[in-house]
């Protein structure tokens, strides 16, 4: 005891430094948890910035093993969509006030020339026992390569009939019907098969007394639509019109696909209203909100275009549209492989908005609304399109940019004055609304 007194003695401070050490030691185990917590909000952050990455590596190496494949062993960089849809709308264009003394521009179809005659029969094949009619026909790959030459040709289009027997083309229309449909020159159309749509009747504040006298607005139906809207108490009058639609019922239809049964009205109107001039053309989604004289005059007049469509609204290159496809399962994916292998086997290659050399400002288009004058190159391009249509899948902004680029390549001294619109300008023109009910996913044959 006398030591330890001694001890205090000799050191005074002893018993403070030793609280001291206390109280320092407590410090460093703060500081220490501090820092442990600090690193695990830091790791934890990390995680939950790449941790989903990490965790679905697998599914990014197949997608792109994917887009390997399509581009040759080339990576294309595709945008991931968007948890949340964005809202798209319409911007100001500026259509004429009025319909009153609207001309049309002096040498305004001084455009390309040359003359079309279409395949209308086919004759079954010598031997043949599984010969099977088809309303496009039986297009060869040669038949098809020669096809793309704007010049006097004969080529398939659409409403081939069969050999004897087989009379009917398919899209059968009554008499009387082909008869008002002749006597069209601007035109309005739009259509409805396998009830999958409500009828959108265009908005009559909007369109003129001219119009309303002069165009003929034609809804394309089957007997299944016209029962379906009959029970919603849309029922045709005595004269066979739901307001400014004129219903033109639709018997045998060509194809199991109700969506490819629609590319027969959307591209070969010039076929189903053969002295028509300009056709506007609308899917059953879309509800007319302008005048088709202005929009006329606005697309294709002002513009000096003999054809007018809007690009996509979010997608531009055909790499991204096939993958869009293909996640949605909106078509057989061995069937949109084997379509999209024969384009880049044919030089279709990724729409670079960089390169001033692109022909046009997306390489695809919404495809809902088009504008189009009822020329000679108009006419082949929608020909060529329906027939890419017919040979493979029913999504028309798969084969859009490659028939477009194809014909533009095969024909460098005979443009084609096609105008592709901003999207939005398309919602100023005609509202989007939403589908009945969606068609499932369909099958087609490989190439022939």
């Amino acid at each position: 005891m006398t030591f330890l007194k001694h001890s205090t003695e000799l050191f005074p401070n002893s018993y403070r430094a030793v609280s001291r050490g206390k109280r320092f030691g407590g410090f460093c185990k703060l500081r220490f948890l501090q820092w442990v917590f600090l690193l695990a909000a830091l790791f934890l952050t990390y995680f939950a910035t790449f941790g989903v990455n990490i965790f679905s590596h697998g599914d990014l190496d197949s997608r792109v093993l994917l887009l390997r494949e399509v581009h040759h062993g080339t990576p294309v960089v595709v945008k991931q969509p968007s948890k949340h849809r964005k809202q798209y709308r319409p911007c100001e264009i500026r259509l004429l006030d009025s319909v009153n003394g609207l001309v049309e521009p002096k040498d305004f179809t001084n455009f390309t020339q040359f003359l079309l005659d279409y395949i209308e029969k086919e004759d079954k094949p010598f031997g043949s026992n599984n010969f099977e009619h088809r309303f496009g026909g039986h297009q060869t790959l040669q038949e098809r390569e020669k096809s793309f030459y704007a010049a006097n040709q004969t080529l398939h289009c659409g409403f081939v009939k069969g050999p004897p027997g087989l009379s009917s083309t398919l899209f059968d229309l009554d008499e009387n019907d082909k008869a008002y449909m002749n006597t069209c020159v601007i035109v309005v159309s739009s259509c409805i098969f396998g009830s999958t749509d409500y009828l959108r009747r265009p908005d009559r504040r909007m369109i003129s007394e001219y119009s309303k006298k002069n165009v003929c607005f034609v809804m394309f139906v089957d007997k299944q639509t016209l029962s379906t809207l009959s029970s919603d108490g849309n029922i045709p009058n005595d004269q066979g019109y739901m307001g400014l639609w004129r219903i033109v019922v639709v018997r045998n239809l060509p194809y199991k696909d109700m969506r490819k049964t629609g590319k027969v009205p959307k591209f070969l109107s010039h076929r189903l209203f053969p002295s028509s001039r300009y056709l506007i053309w609308l899917d059953s989604k879309l509800r007319l909100i302008a005048d088709p004289m202005l929009i006329i005059e606005y697309f294709l007049w002002r513009t000096r275009s003999e054809y007018a469509i809007s690009n996509h609204y979010e997608r531009h290159c055909v790499w991204e549209e096939v993958l869009r496809n293909k996640r949605l399962n909106k078509y057989n994916h061995t069937a949109i492989d084997e379509q999209f292998a024969v384009y880049q086997s044919d030089g279709l290659t990724v729409f670079d908005p960089e390169d001033p050399s692109t022909p046009l400002p997306s390489y695809v288009p919404e495809g809902s609304f088009i504008i189009r004058a009822h020329t000679p190159m108009s006419n082949l391009f929608s020909c060529l399109w329906f027939n890419e249509v017919d040979r493979f899948t029913s999504r028309d902004q798969l084969s859009f940019a490659y028939t477009y680029l194809k014909l533009r390549r095969m024909n460098p001294d005979k443009p084609f004055h096609l105008n592709m619109f901003k999207d939005c300008e398309r919602r100023a023109t005609a509202k989007t609304l939403k589908h009945r009910l969606l068609s499932p996913p369909s099958t087609t044959k490989s190439i022939e």
